[in-house]
């Protein structure tokens, strides 16, 4: 079996490759195609990804490319994690909200606006791609926004299999777990467990976690509550946790928290991204020791934490039909009654050979839902805009976007936008990019 991974020079790879190799020979992984525009970074992080599979035995075989195309081919699996732009582009969102005094952030508001209209049309070229070279094949999407990626993909490209995926479900339901595990004082198989989650992608709201099929949200939820009274440094207002009877994604400060976060970026440079530059930079360093066989311990700091349990155990359940319960982005199809049934939504859904399949889900209260439908129609809009390259799309995607400018600095901020990133937005510009 062929697994294509574009993005493939990404500092996440090792973490990538660990959790192929950790699924062991009963996944039939005989071929992993790293690719990566970036030829010299490509190399840096296949020397790595090789030593770690010839240390584990050479379970399968790395192969590199430069071009999409000898990737794809005959794929099984697609997965992308790839940055339109590279970090220099994710910088470069950051500032641009930070200077017309909105949040700078490379998932939401402007940043992500600009992000997510980079992206998209690259996506969408894959996708068609895979119809050609690969059908049938499944896309695994990583690349953020990624639940808004993947609402493009399923309007526009709905003849290739798609998934979106996100670390953060998965990272919570831990979090959550281990504080069930100090106050019954045993270790507990996250296999046991479920975490009820539903919204969009980094904008949902975890509202019940079971073990062994039971209920245990009160103890849980108890347990969140006295950690963040308890700490200097809440993730959100424990009060709002208390009146909603719901943990928000930490994302949701960005929103429920928006002059905090304002206030932090005043103390910029250095922003996330390049915080998180110094960090690849490190890495890439001990990636190219030719003794390392093992992903560095720093490989964390860059935000990464399960990343590989939650890519390449969605696949095995996948390959293997285990009708296992993932958390991942896909038109939820009427499993929440009310909602636009083309909507793709982060939410708990069956994994088997056959597909994605949403487990049914109660609607969201009015003080989240609203949020959640702005959100949804900013996103809308955004995919009009990156498809199609209409710039009045996109001023209604900034007006609709909860983050966005007051209505007198739309035009101002889209232009800045537009100018910002020209290079990558062909879409918009007439004429050829510079």
């Amino acid at each position: 079996m062929k697994i294509a991974v574009i993005g493939g020079g990404s500092t996440y790879t090792p973490e990538l490759i660990k959790g192929f190799l950790d699924l062991g020979p009963n996944f039939p992984l005989s071929e992993l195609w790293l690719m990566d525009i970036d030829a010299g970074r490509l190399q840096v992080v296949s020397g790595i990804a090789q030593r770690m599979v010839q240390a584990a035995g050479g379970q399968f075989k790395v192969h590199l490319a430069t071009e999409r195309r000898p990737a794809l081919e005959g794929a099984a699996y697609v997965i992308t994690q790839l940055r339109v732009g590279m970090m220099a582009a994710r910088r470069e969102d950051e500032y641009l909200g930070r200077r017309h005094g909105l949040i700078g952030q490379e998932t939401t508001g402007v940043g992500g606006m600009a992000k997510a209209l980079r992206t998209i049309p690259v996506i969408l070229e894959i996708a068609h791609e895979m119809e050609q070279g690969a059908p049938g094949a499944l896309l695994v999407n990583f690349t953020n926004p990624s639940g808004l990626v993947t609402q493009a993909l399923a309007g526009h490209a709905p003849r290739t299999p798609t998934v979106g995926v996100c670390n953060a479900p998965y990272h919570a339901q831990m979090d959550l777990l281990a504080l069930l595990e100090g106050e019954l004082g045993q270790s507990i198989d996250p296999g046991r467990t479920a975490l009820d989650t539903i919204g969009l992608n980094h904008l949902t709201w975890h509202r019940g976690f079971t073990l062994d099929g039971e209920q245990m949200w009160p103890s849980v939820l108890r347990l969140y509550l006295e950690q963040q009274r308890n700490s200097p440094s809440p993730v959100l207002d424990p009060r709002l946790v208390e009146a909603l009877g719901m943990i928000p994604n930490y994302y949701l400060g960005f929103y429920y928290e928006s002059r905090l976060r304002l206030a932090e970026q005043h103390e910029w440079p250095p922003s996330r991204a390049e915080t998180v530059m110094q960090i690849e930079e490190d890495l890439l360093h001990k990636y190219a020791d030719p003794q390392l066989s093992q992903p560095p311990e720093g490989l964390m700091k860059r935000g990464g934490a399960f990343y590989s349990t939650v890519a390449t155990r969605l696949i095995h359940a996948h390959l293997h039909d285990l009708g296992e319960t993932h958390v991942v982005n896909v038109p939820h199809a009427g499993a929440v009654p009310g909602w636009p049934p083309d909507w793709v939504l982060e939410l708990p859904c069956r994994v088997d050979r056959q597909g994605f399949h949403p487990l049914p889900a109660r609607p969201l209260p009015p003080a989240c839902f609203g949020l959640l439908a702005q959100v949804k129609s900013y996103e809308l809009l955004t995919v009009q805009a990156a498809v199609t390259g209409d710039r009045d799309a996109a001023y209604q995607a900034l007006l609709a976007h909860p983050l966005g400018p007051d209505a007198s600095q739309i035009q101002v901020v889209l232009d800045d936008l537009l100018q910002t990133h020209r290079r990558y937005l062909p879409q918009f510009w007439p004429e050829k990019a510079p």
